[in-house]
């Protein structure tokens, strides 16, 4: 635990300069071997374990109608892997996909945090190795008048030092703690690479809905469309039977109503296509005075979506990983905490040349130099060692149970749409059969009407029904469809922890 230093004077003997170095070598071999020696103190990490049921409770009966919208998921099943929108085989969804990976500002702000994360993990990788410093200096001085002997005064002196020197900093990791700070960087790295991939599919999930909502509303106004188109031949109707004396002015009166409420819903479902149509452009990354999408109804088929045992989806969220990572990391933050329990080493060095004339330099006994360990330990500190490991045991304990609400929160928003599509699956057909008897009863009242056997308002309540069902039927598909992305999503979308970056790959900038 020494430290020698050493400053020659310009006569020295070279010959001795040899020895002066003998130590140097043993030194930088011991603060090699010593992280080698040394083992990382605190817990080794292991993944907690998380509720996870065997089967999922609102998964269809194999006999069941909605069966054939799902299937169990082999091994080697593909169906949804990367790009997951193309299983709904519709050409305008997929550009509009593609353009979220390219202009997402969301999806651009995650990418930036990943490669900050990443960077994280180098800067903290750089405190392996020894800090270098290095400069030259200059230093003109000039002595007293009154220093002479016995009274008599000299006269003042000034000279010039030249000095080139550096200085070599090195801690010894022997108690890991640098290993672990590494370690946790690149755990935060994975944390922050599945974070993107969640926001990724967050962005084209909501895309994806708001798509089908946006050609959800197209189709309610072409139904709005026909249904005024109708509504002013019914118009036409009771106008041409007043004229003729066999209907009252309260019939046209009727026909008015109905014929403008049904314009004042067309007019209404405006507003609802054009914030559909902004968002789908802010999502895309462009102003929505940029994109327009294209009217029509719902081309899109809905899929057949494979659903595999639960326990896979731990392996299939992105956010499920991202809190998992981020649980690892935490672990090492507790090693490092007990670390500080154990003295610093660490390993000095300073050497280089002096002379007051720059061309002597080249000479050996110009040289200086100084060599040494140091060992510190803090003695005392009133407790904030203890505090911060329990602090970090804390922190490691409330993302234990980040993670597993997140898992919970997984399965139920599987099972919330795994029962959605079971449930709307069988409305569906409910309300298809409601919108053949609707029309019927709006025929059989319409000719009821004209062979003067009943009023009018039969055929109002007939058009309302008939309405109402078919807007209920179309209603059902937009939220068949936007549950069908949402089940999607909250299967992972197709992503697997697999595609997390490894350590080599977030040091090389992968």
């Amino acid at each position: 635990m020494t430290k020698e230093s050493m400053s020659l004077p310009l006569n020295a003997n070279p010959a001795r300069a040899p020895r002066d170095f003998r130590m140097l070598p043993a030194v930088l071999l011991l603060g090699l071997m010593i992280p080698a020696l040394g083992c990382a103190v605190g817990p080794n990490y292991h993944r907690p374990s998380a509720p996870v049921a065997t089967v999922y409770k609102e998964m269809p009966a194999a006999n069941s109608p909605a069966a054939s919208q799902w299937k169990e998921a082999q091994p080697s099943d593909t169906a949804i892997r990367g790009k997951w929108w193309e299983v709904y085989e519709d050409p305008q969804l997929n550009p509009l996909e593609e353009q979220v990976n390219i202009s997402n500002q969301n999806v651009l702000a995650a990418e930036q945090q990943y490669r900050a994360a990443r960077d994280a993990m180098r800067i903290a990788r750089s405190n392996l190795f020894p800090l270098v410093s290095a400069g030259p200096a200059v230093t003109n001085s000039r002595t007293s008048q009154g220093t002479g002997t016995a009274g008599v005064s000299a006269g003042g002196t000034s000279h010039t030092v030249y000095d080139l020197s550096a200085d070599a900093s090195y801690t010894v990791d022997v108690w890991g703690a640098i290993r672990r700070q590494i370690t946790g960087s690149a755990r935060t790295a994975q944390a922050s690479f599945a974070q993107l991939e969640n926001v990724r599919l967050i962005m084209q999930s909501t895309l994806a809905q708001a798509y089908f909502e946006l050609h959800g509303t197209d189709a309610e106004q072409q139904l709005l469309m026909k249904t005024v188109a109708s509504y002013q031949d019914y118009l036409q109707l009771t106008q041409d039977r007043f004229k003729a004396g066999v209907a009252s002015g309260a019939d046209v009166a009727q026909a008015e109503t109905q014929l403008s409420s049904a314009q004042a819903q067309l007019i209404d479902l405006g507003v609802a296509r054009a914030q559909f149509e902004h968002a789908i452009a802010v999502l895309t990354g462009k102003p929505p005075a940029e994109l327009t999408v294209p009217t029509g109804a719902i081309a899109a088929k809905m899929p057949t979506i494979p659903v595999a045992v639960p326990s896979t989806l731990l392996e299939r969220r992105p956010d499920i990983a991202s809190a998992e990572r981020t649980m690892a990391a935490a672990n090492e933050q507790i090693g490092i905490a007990q670390a500080a329990y154990y003295p610093t080493v660490s390993l000095g060095a300073t050497f280089g040349v002096q002379s007051t004339d720059p061309s002597q330099w080249l000479s050996w006994p110009s040289r200086f130099w100084s060599l040494g360990p140091q060992i510190v330990e803090i003695v005392f500190e009133g407790g904030k060692r203890h505090a911060q490991v329990d602090q970090a045991k804390a922190l490691y304990e409330s993302n234990v149970a980040d993670y597993r609400q997140t898992v919970l929160t997984a399965f139920q928003q599987v099972e919330d749409n795994l029962a959605a599509l079971r449930i709307l699956s069988d409305e569906a057909k409910a309300a298809d059969a409601t919108v053949r008897a609707a029309q019927q009863n709006l025929d059989i009242s319409t000719y009821q009407y004209k062979a003067g056997t009943v009023a009018y308002l039969q055929v109002i309540t007939a058009q309302t029904a008939a309405l109402q069902a078919e807007v209920t039927a179309l209603n059902i598909l937009t939220r068949r469809m936007v549950s069908s992305v949402l089940l999607i999503e909250a299967l992972g979308g197709g992503w697997d922890a697999k595609q997390l970056p490894s350590n080599s790959d977030i040091l090389h900038g992968k």
